[in-house]
């Protein structure tokens, strides 16, 4: 096995900050970005609690054995009160803060209803253009607006638990669309056959090749399963792949269109008129804006 090429990781996270919060050449550092077409982003998505930042430990330690680089870039969900976030997806990786192979990063939402921050599409590409084998994107999970993880990965695993139920029988095409595999974690728990079995079921009824792994993350079960379906399961149809640039794009253009928007302003002038007895929502927005 050939020995795996460092990464200057106090580099890439002064250049991760700048891109983050968009400071003075954010856009330059990204004109100049040269991608590894080889680098396979995997999109991690589900709703919460199901495990999915011990799945993707236990992923990372699988894959480490091939002595690959390995970048996680897990998303908190932000306060709409305060702004806030937790970012607490790294303290369930603490093994790996060790590994010289190994680089995560938390970022927040700022609002971004489906699970991806703003600035994850620019985020990715910074790592790919740093050398990495693989990385992983965690998402916070949010429902139907998951499937906006299929506008940057190239591999999307959908986490799921016995306990989801009757949540089968609402999810949309969507997210049938963008799974490459679905695994069934905490498949201990009461129930988790049928469940599985269920979910195939539906699986079935829109694409034949999607596979439902049943996963215990915290001790390693089905993680050398999910492993060979993610690493064999790249996207090769075109009209997919243009699909997900131009969904990209539009996110980016999306994001740049909104950058001169100050939400703590917003919310602030929206504390001061909205008792008014006259107050309009839509004229506020208007003269607002």
């Amino acid at each position: 096995m050939s020995a795996t090429p460092l990464i200057d990781f106090r580099k890439l996270a002064r250049t991760l900050t700048i891109i983050e919060n968009d400071l003075d050449g954010a856009n330059d550092v990204l004109q100049k970005l040269t991608f590894r077409d080889d680098a396979l982003v995997i999109g991690v998505t589900g709703p919460p609690g199901a495990g999915k930042s011990t799945l993707v430990n236990a992923l990372i330690d699988e894959l480490c054995n091939e002595g690959k680089n390995i970048a996680v870039l897990a998303i908190d969900p932000t306060s709409p009160f305060n702004f806030g976030s937790l970012l607490g997806d790294r303290i369930r990786m603490n093994t790996q803060f060790n590994k010289t192979n190994v680089f995560i990063r938390s970022l927040a939402t700022r609002g971004s209803l489906g699970g991806l921050s703003g600035k994850t599409i620019e985020m990715s590409d910074v790592l790919r253009s740093f050398g990495f084998d693989y990385i992983f994107v965690e998402t916070v999970g949010v429902g139907q607006s998951e499937v906006e993880v299929a506008g940057l990965a190239d591999v999307t695993i959908v986490v799921l638990v016995p306990e989801s139920g009757d949540e089968i029988q609402s999810m949309k095409s969507g997210l049938m669309e963008i799974a490459t595999l679905f695994a069934v974690n905490k498949a201990d728990r009461p129930g988790a056959d049928d469940f599985a079995n269920s979910l195939q079921k539906v699986v079935n009824q829109y694409r034949k090749s999607i596979p439902v792994i049943k996963t215990i993350a915290s001790s390693n079960r089905g993680i050398k399963e999910i492993a060979k379906v993610m690493l064999n399961s790249r996207i090769s149809n075109q009209a997919i792949k243009e699909s997900i640039i131009t969904d990209r794009a539009w996110k980016i253009i999306q994001q740049k269109r909104m950058q001169d928007i100050d939400k703590v302003k917003l919310k602030s002038d929206i504390k001061k008129f909205c008792h008014e007895k006259d107050f309009n929502l839509y004229r506020f927005v208007n003269e607002w804006l």
